[in-house]
Formats: structure tokens, C-alpha cells, sequence
């Protein structure tokens, strides 16, 4: 005769299979999301799942402004070309310019990349790394349509509107005390543009780029003058960083890429008009 073995509850080993199962299945999504759900396949590691996240602070028009409830615009076009090459989405994240140049929003993991018409600087290089160059910019004046003031020399004793943290400010500073104007700060180009529209200001200075395509949509402003400061635009992401390093790498590799096979001049042209090296031409 064998003896029996003593039986467990049932419902005590219900519990414990369920407890496993639940332990396996917690474990194999965590894996999953840390392998697939934030590190492409170049094993780039991205601060959101699925998307490359784009730091710009709107509106920068045309580089990056809303049409409807979509962000569109040349950077955009640029940036989404990466995505693709990426296997993920392009998101954009408005934000203060301050925090894309500091360094802050790549701190804080708010962005994989910063791009939103960023002259290259020695001071910005301080903080923040850059991709190669992607866009030729200069400064320029822009005035109401029908002004007299044609140069900086023209406008002692006027008000000249600027945007914050840009380097239009930094040119206008430099030349503020010497040529005898108040230099006046706004927060983003549309105060500033729409501040010469309005009289509050004399003039403005910006970045050709978009202070060209302001006058080309507004008649009743005009672009007087190009100052020659060589300025250079390049894509912003974290300082000192391995997988930002990586990042940057291949969007060198995708901007290289766009200008070898013609889809690069194809941009360019939609968004400005014009080939580049011939804007304000």
C-alpha cells in the first residue's frame, strides 16, 4: 500500500503560479522596452521611445514654425531625414532658445537634438556640441517699407528691435554705442518682426533667412542691408556624451548624404527660393 502525499490548496497554488507568471512577464517587458523601446538599431540610445525628440523654440519662420497645429519648416525637413534613417518618428519640444544653447534641455533629457536656426559660437561651443554646418547665415536690417533708414549709421537716436539670446543681439550691442541707437529685446522673432511693423521700433535685426522671408510675405517691410559676419548654422546636443556623439555622427552622415544626391538643394530651394549661396542675392 503507498502512502498518499499530502495535497496543497489549490487555490494556494493558483496563487503561486500566478505570482510567477506575473514575475516573467515584468521582466520580459522591461527588457524589451530597455533593448527596443529607446536605442535604435545603430544602438543609439534616444530619450524618448520610438521618436527622435527636436529641441526648437518656435516661431523661426522658415526653419521651424507651426502651419495649422504642425510643425513644419526647413530644419524640420532636414531633421526628418534622420528619423527615417533611424527607423523612428521626429517629435518637436518648443522651448526656451536659452536652454537649447546652455546645454539645460539636453541636461534634463527634454531633447536628443537642438535645432532652431543655431549659429555656431565659440561661447555656444562651451556648453553645447554641434553637428557640421548645414546653413550659411549673415545679419541683416530690416525696416517698414518706404524708410529712410537704409544702415546702422542711419539710425542715431532711433530703436533697434532685436531677438534674446541670439547673436542679431550681439552684433547690434557691438555696434550700439558707436552708432548711437537703443537696442530693444524681444522674446521671439515674431515680436520683434511685427515691432517694425507696428513703428515700435525703428528697425530689426535677424538672421537673413528669416528676415527675408518675413519681408516676402509682409510688403509693407523691407530688407535694407546684409552685414558680412560669416555666420554658420549647425544642430545642438549634448556636451561630452558618447551617444550624443554617436547622434551627431550619423546626422552628419544623413546632412552629407542629402547634399551628395540632390534632395538637400531640393529643400533648400522650397523653403527659400532660391539655391544655396544665392539668398538676398
Amino acid at each position: 500500500m503507498t502512502t498518499a502525499l499530502p495535497r496543497r490548496p489549490r487555490r494556494g497554488l493558483a496563487l503561486t503560479i500566478f505570482a510567477a507568471t506575473a514575475s516573467l512577464l515584468l521582466a520580459a517587458c522591461g527588457s524589451s522596452d530597455t533593448k527596443a523601446g529607446t536605442t535604435t538599431a545603430d544602438g543609439i540610445t534616444l530619450v524618448k521611445p520610438g521618436q527622435l525628440t527636436v529641441c526648437t523654440h518656435l516661431p523661426y519662420k522658415p526653419f521651424q514654425y507651426k502651419e495649422g497645429s504642425k510643425v513644419v519648416g526647413f530644419d524640420v525637413d532636414l531633421l526628418d531625414g534622420l528619423a527615417k534613417e533611424l527607423g523612428v518618428k521626429q517629435e518637436i519640444f518648443d522651448i526656451e532658445f536659452q536652454q537649447i544653447w546652455s546645454g539645460a534641455a539636453f541636461a534634463a533629457k527634454k531633447c536628443d537634438l537642438g535645432a532652431a536656426g543655431m549659429t555656431i559660437t565659440d561661447k555656444r561651443k562651451q556648453t553645447i556640441a554641434f553637428s557640421a554646418p548645414y546653413f550659411d547665415a549673415t545679419q541683416a536690417l530690416i525696416v517698414k517699407a518706404g524708410s529712410p533708414y537704409k544702415d546702422l549709421p542711419d539710425l542715431k537716436g532711433k530703436k533697434v528691435g532685436v531677438q534674446t539670446e541670439t547673436t542679431g543681439l550681439d552684433y547690434a550691442n557691438s555696434k550700439a554705442k558707436e552708432l548711437g541707437y537703443t537696442v530693444v529685446v524681444f522674446d521671439d522673432l515674431a515680436l520683434e518682426m511685427n515691432a517694425v511693423k507696428s513703428g515700435r521700433v525703428d528697425a530689426a535685426i535677424n538672421d537673413n533667412g528669416v528676415v527675408l522671408d518675413f519681408a516676402k510675405d509682409n510688403k509693407d517691410t523691407s530688407v535694407v542691408k546684409e552685414f558680412s559676419t560669416g555666420e554658420q548654422y549647425g544642430v545642438g546636443a549634448k556636451k561630452d556624451d558618447a551617444n550624443a556623439t554617436k547622434l551627431l555622427a550619423k546626422l552628419n552622415a544623413s546632412l552629407a548624404k542629402a547634399k551628395s544626391d540632390g534632395s538637400y538643394n531640393a529643400m533648400y530651394k522650397k523653403w527659400f527660393g532660391t539655391e544655396p549661396g544665392k539668398l538676398g542675392s
